[in-house]
């Protein structure tokens, strides 16, 4: 049985640094947050109830 175990927090991560790129060009730290909300959203998944 070969289990893929995603790590959520490196999605979070991977949007922080959406979010920072974002910032850095506009210069608005709203970007931020949109980031780590992107991030969240990306990392969140229905789980899965599979019997193989």
């Amino acid at each position: 049985m070969d289990k893929k175990i995603k790590n959520t927090g490196s999605m979070i991560g991977v949007g922080t640094a959406i979010g920072a790129a974002v910032f850095a060009a506009t210069n608005e730290p709203t970007w931020l947050a949109v980031g780590v909300a992107l991030g969240a959203a990306l990392s969140w998944r229905k789980p899965q109830n599979k019997n193989e």
